[in-house]
């Protein structure tokens, strides 16, 4: 993990997350430069380098500010801009009220230097609304924690999603924001720009439960399909729930929706690490995606109550993770099954030696 590269100011934020396999490297390029966004390299040396002009990077045109090193070494390239954050509730009967947007781009971030644990691979980008003419960020604010990963495993906390190497982790949080209505809703909005020709599907698993994520039966994945492209293509994939509390239990699950995907029009609000890496043309150049995920439903009062919404996407190249039955889901199944498969063979064993029994008690008759 590199903190601005190249830069001792700490008054932006630029995180570099590079992992580095025996013949190609993964950058992961985090910023809150214009609108929160990651940008996600995929190369084939294992020694190429992520490069910065910090004073293009800062002017007004950006383009070309930041390049992989070498540049024939890229294989694959994508980004993730998260652009709104979505306030309505349910006024009937005249439908949703919503209110004014948020607009992430225009929030004001915390230095992302203060939380950045290298033992740990982990950072928090915190921020709040430049103005807040309602005060409801007085108390609260609005944050991305990121974690990287070493190895194959499984996140500690619900929804306990299933990593590789080749991930990172992306906790969106909401933390002590005041509600601007009864029973408010969020809808976070997000956009993905891939080259000319890729397009991302939504893709919907579900399974039965296990003890991981106790009582969520759904897994959704957004694909990246690219028919130019041999090498392994990114991926955005999460569980089909956000918790209401910092230690998450299964009664604080809040439900979670995808929605919307659809091809976007224009330009995005504050893409200027869009602009540093693809250039100017980007927009009409790439492919741009955007989706809209949203938080409540019958269980919408809980964020009212407690003013905590967390929720988890993981982020990285390949094939996405997929669960297999535990071996305590195994276990129990054998044994609900088996027992009484077992009750039957015996019982019918016993009726057999009875009935064997029982007629042998008379003599057989000339």
């Amino acid at each position: 993990m590199e903190y601005n590269p190249g830069w001792n100011s700490s008054s932006v934020n630029l995180l570099h997350v590079r992992a580095v396999g025996p013949g190609d490297t993964l950058h992961y390029v985090w910023s809150s430069i214009g609108a929160p966004s990651v940008l996600l390299v995929a190369t084939q040396s294992p020694s190429s380098a992520l490069r910065v002009n910090w004073t293009q990077l800062l002017s007004p045109s950006p383009a070309g500010a930041i390049w992989i090193d070498p540049p024939d070494s890229v294989v694959y390239s994508t980004a993730v801009v998260f652009t709104k954050l979505f306030e309505f509730s349910e006024a009937k009967p005249s439908g949703e009220l919503f209110y004014p947007t948020y607009d992430l781009s225009e929030f004001s971030w915390d230095s992302l230097n203060h939380t950045l644990n290298h033992t740990a691979l982990t950072a928090e980008l915190s921020g709040v609304p430049a103005t807040d003419p309602g005060g409801a960020f007085s108390n609260g604010s609005l944050a991305f924690r990121v974690t990287a990963y070493e190895a194959a495993g499984r996140a500690e906390v619900l929804p306990r999603l299933l990593h590789t190497a080749d991930s990172s982790q992306l906790e969106f949080i909401l933390a002590g924001v005041a509600p601007r209505g009864n029973g408010s809703r969020f809808l976070l909005q997000l956009a993905t720009v891939e080259p000319a020709g890729a397009a991302r599907r939504l893709r919907t698993d579900s399974s039965i439960d296990d003890e991981y994520t106790p009582s969520i039966f759904q897994v959704l994945s957004l694909l990246s399909e690219s028919p130019n492209s041999s090498s392994p293509l990114p991926f955005l994939q999460w569980k089909a729930v956000a918790y209401g509390s910092r230690s998450p239990r299964r009664e604080d699950g809040i439900r979670c929706r995808a929605q919307g995907l659809a091809m976007a029009n224009g330009s995005l609000p504050g893409a200027s690490l869009l602009q540093a890496f693809f250039g100017d043309t980007w927009d009409s150049s790439c492919t741009v995606t955007a989706l809209n995920v949203s938080f409540g439903g019958e269980e919408g009062q809980v964020y009212q109550e407690r003013r905590y919404l967390s929720w988890s996407v993981l982020l990285g190249f390949g094939e996405p993770p997929r669960d297999t039955f535990s071996p305590l889901v195994i276990s129990i199944t054998a044994v609900a099954l088996g027992t009484p498969l077992a009750m039957l063979l015996l019982g019918s064993c016993l009726l057999l030696l009875a009935r064997r029994r029982r007629y042998s008690e008379y003599e057989p008759i000339n």
